[in-house]
């Protein structure tokens, strides 16, 4: 295998793939990518086996050919080679030498036959607008669980229908749920759902900043969904199990509501919340006619309070909730305005995103706390 590419073309499509490279493996071909030459491109494709990638660069190839690199070394040298293009040449006992200006370097690869075979993506199931699918993963993808223990909740919940696109996470503590409400062209089957990684989700998120305003083909097989955008196609092993009866946890009514200045009460939450355990993360908020109190307390070592005017005149009611569940809330999105509902101090609450656009219903329901 011989080309020649151009160096910052080639660290583009590096940089994406770092993300799906294992990195801590006891099978080290998984820390290689694999370099593959089809043409007029060179295709490059990184695996941990749950994840998958492969996107392509423009290349002058002037013998087929197929070997794999250490894709971390590959990528921190090259970052580092002067803005020009890069001769890459495969030896038949697997070392690469590359050549850029005065620079010659070699470093030992590994062959391509022990390296994993993805599986083909198969026929598209639905174009999805990228920039919509990437909104609703930033509103969703913090509410997820951490606790490697309840591995159906370590994803979201996502649903294709032809009225349009659902994304669902939870903890266990708190629910986020987002609707886009735009149909979906080219949808056959009626619904088709599945349990998304919260990984593959982190790599859409980088799709979507290199590409931009583009649609996104999607489909799924019994064991992997894919996602494809122009050359660069992300597949991801599903998760197994059943995702939580989440329209149970949906609350039906709020008798209660109020509408605060988003970054008025986002900076009151950054400043009390300082002052909350670092555990506990709590806070209180004192809802009272005219006005919200945040306060919050650490026996001993001090206290905080603010105070929010808003446009209230139903009963007194005093509830605590964890600060950062709040705050991750409202670091996603960047409205003027956000209205909270409540029922009473025992019952969850429900952040929207006050005036926003018809087709998004973003809902996000937060589980009281005692204090």
């Amino acid at each position: 295998m011989e080309f020649s590419v151009s160096r910052s073309d080639l660290v583009r499509e590096l940089g994406l793939t770092q993300g799906v490279v294992e990195k801590k493996t006891t099978i080290p071909i998984l820390s290689n990518i694999l370099l593959e030459t089809d043409g007029d491109k060179v295709w490059l494709t990184a695996t941990d086996l749950e994840l998958g990638i492969r996107c392509a660069c423009p290349a002058r190839v002037k013998k087929e050919g197929a070997g794999t690199i250490p894709a971390r070394r590959l990528l921190e040298y090259v970052r580092l080679l002067p803005e020009a293009d890069v001769q890459v040449k495969l030896q038949d006992n697997y070392w690469v030498t590359l050549l850029c200006g005065r620079s010659r370097t070699r470093i030992a690869g590994m062959s391509r036959e022990s390296f994993p075979e993805l599986p083909e993506m198969p026929e598209t199931m639905a174009r999805l607008p990228l920039a919509a699918l990437a909104e609703m993963i930033s509103r969703t993808i913090f509410a997820i669980s951490s606790e490697e223990s309840r591995f159906t909740l370590n994803g979201a919940l996502l649903i294709l229908a032809d009225t349009g696109l659902v994304m669902v996470a939870t903890d266990g503590h708190r629910l986020a749920m987002v609707e886009n409400k735009s149909p979906l062209e080219g949808l056959e089957g009626g619904q088709f759902r599945a349990l998304l990684p919260k990984k593959a989700m982190t790599e859409i998120l980088k799709l979507a900043s290199e590409a931009g305003d583009k649609e996104i083909e999607f489909a799924g097989s019994e064991n992997h969904l894919f996602f494809k955008i122009g050359d660069r196609l992300l597949l991801s092993r599903k998760l197994t199990g059943n995702f939580p009866d989440y329209e149970r946890v949906l609350p039906h009514e709020h008798p209660h509501s109020v509408v605060a200045q988003h970054n008025e009460l986002k900076a009151a939450l950054e400043r009390v919340s300082q002052f909350s355990d670092e555990r506990s993360r709590a806070v209180r908020l004192q809802i009272l006619a005219g006005e919200v109190k945040v306060h919050s307390s650490i026996s001993e070592t001090g206290e905080s309070e603010e105070s929010i005017p808003l446009d209230y005149s139903g009963p007194d009611t005093e509830i605590g909730f964890n600060s950062q569940y709040l705050l991750d809330f409202l670091r996603a999105v960047n409205s003027a305005e956000v209205s909270f509902s409540f029922k009473d101090s025992n019952s969850a609450g429900e952040l929207h995103v006050h005036g926003g656009p018809a087709e998004m219903n973003y809902r996000y329901v937060v589980m009281p706390m005692r204090i």
